[in-house]
């Protein structure tokens, strides 16, 4: 029904636009504004916000730029936090399987690896003397038990230093992932220059495809 509700919403959205597109503004802008005036009417001082409160202003969110400007009665990041959850949702219920995944490790082998740990010993060794033992483990799953130790100081300086030094030569990248109201995932791509923060490279796509592509 939600999810009904936020399509519809979202293509009404983009119909008025899309045919007069000042007119459109004002007539999304006067619906904002009267649906959160609906919604403060309910209880006061706070009232309590309903599913179908949610639902308009996630598919507001998507369909209206200026949505953000119009809102009052919650934050812009509150909107954002629905749509998230409600993403979190959706995946959560579609991959539910019959059978469960791979076990959890046993207490016993996380006691060892934090045992190992405290003597010095890194992921490589722990892992081959865990193998030796005749326990089936991977590094990785090594690494994740292993207790996070504090970075040292002088190691933050020397890095800070290393920055200082030499960003303008240095470039970062990211991959992330942003949810819709369609419940659908955008990937973002971006490369910018520590010196100057100028953006170098920035792509969005949906596929899986495109994100493991290799990069030239």
């Amino acid at each position: 029904m939600l999810r009904v509700l936020i399509f519809v919403v979202s293509l009404g959205a983009r119909v008025l636009r899309a045919r007069c597109r000042r007119r459109a503004d004002l007539v999304i802008e006067n619906l904002a504004l009267r649906q959160q005036v609906t919604a403060l009417k309910k209880e006061r001082p706070r009232p309590p916000l309903e599913d179908v409160d949610r639902a308009f202003w996630v598919a507001l969110r998507e369909s209206w730029p200026a949505w953000a400007s119009r809102l009052v009665i919650v934050k812009a990041g509150t909107v954002a936090e629905w749509n998230r959850a409600r993403l979190r949702r959706y995946w959560a219920r579609i991959s539910q399987r019959r059978h469960p995944g791979r076990p959890r490790v046993d207490a016993e082998i996380r006691r060892l690896i934090r045992l190992m740990a405290q003597d010095g010993w890194g992921a490589p060794r722990i892992h081959a003397e865990l193998t030796k033992l005749g326990f089936i483990i991977s590094e990785k799953t090594v690494s994740r038990y292993m207790p996070r130790l504090p970075a040292e100081p002088d190691q933050v300086k020397r890095w800070v230093a290393f920055l200082r030094n030499h960003k303008d030569d240095i470039a970062a990248m990211d991959l992330f992932a942003v949810p819709t109201a369609s419940l659908r995932l955008l990937y973002g791509f971006f490369v910018i220059e520590h010196g100057r923060r100028h953006i170098v490279h920035f792509n969005f796509n949906a596929t899986s495809a495109w994100v493991m592509q290799p990069t030239a």
